[in-house]
């Protein structure tokens, strides 16, 4: 198989950045795009070229690091896919095919089809933990949860926080990302001690990092690789709601106001 390929190339953060057509000439089906995108650098580098600079780790679809816009979709024209499973076959034979990096202002452009993710990380530090003191590992069944609460928190936890849903998204919105998170601790008897303090810090977090907020266009959900719904978005906004109504951290009420007359 044979292909076309336009990419992104843009040496840094300052450099304005433009599309360069490849020729990827005797791909198999059988390779991933990143495999593809090997290939392609390989000849680059024979021909004493500067090779595609693009993110990848585990390339098993659980770590989220290959983030590429292909042909205008995060991750592909395949759901529930990352682009390290997106396989050549998926493509046809003389296809031209588009690559770019993530666009979303809270990803600063790094090199060509890397950018930094890095304000995922920081929201994660903002209130994604527990503190509660687990020790060893307990029982199994110490802890009784409900089969319903459990799924629910699997299906959150499923999250691998690739950026797709904020990439996809005409607002940069990352709701869905700290949604996810949100929930999965909302969902588990160890993550409610901070529950109040989690979904304030996660919001005030994702705020901060220039996130836009949710216009309920779906893209999101229709882009993400685990298939993370959106109504964990709105479980999130009576969460956030809550805690906003009844918590001093949000409000900031001085402490000596409560002794005023």
């Amino acid at each position: 198989m044979n292909f076309t390929l336009h990419v992104w190339r843009q040496k840094n953060a300052q450099d304005q950045g433009r599309m360069v057509t490849y020729p990827a000439r005797n791909i198999t089906g059988d390779m991933s795009l990143l495999e593809m995108l090997d290939v392609v650098n390989e000849e680059l580098i024979t021909k004493g070229e500067d090779p595609i600079a693009f993110s990848s780790d585990c390339r098993e679809g659980i770590c989220g690091a290959c983030s590429l816009v292909i042909n205008g979709v995060p991750h592909g024209p395949k759901r529930a896919t990352t682009v390290c499973q997106l396989y050549m076959r998926h493509f046809h034979d003389g296809q031209e095919i588009y690559l770019e990096p993530w666009r979303a202002e809270p990803f600063p452009m790094i090199k060509d089809l890397v950018v930094d993710r890095s304000a995922f990380d920081r929201i994660m530090r903002a209130g994604g933990y527990i503190s509660v003191n687990t020790g060893s590992a307990p029982e199994a069944n110490t802890i009784a949860i409900a089969k319903e609460e459990a799924e629910t928190a699997f299906e959150a936890a499923a999250c691998i926080g690739c950026g797709a849903c904020a990439a996809a998204c005409k607002n940069a919105s990352a709701m869905l990302f700290v949604a996810a998170k949100v929930a999965h601790y909302a969902h588990l008897p160890q993550g409610q001690v901070e529950r109040t303090h989690r979904v304030i810090s996660l919001v005030e977090a994702m705020d901060r990092e220039g996130f836009g907020n949710c216009t309920n266009y779906y893209e999101c959900e229709a882009v993400c690789p685990k298939e993370i719904p959106v109504r964990f978005i709105a479980k999130m906004n009576r969460d956030f709601l809550k805690a906003a109504l009844t918590s001093r951290e949000y409000t900031h009420i001085p402490q000596e106001a409560e002794h005023e007359e």
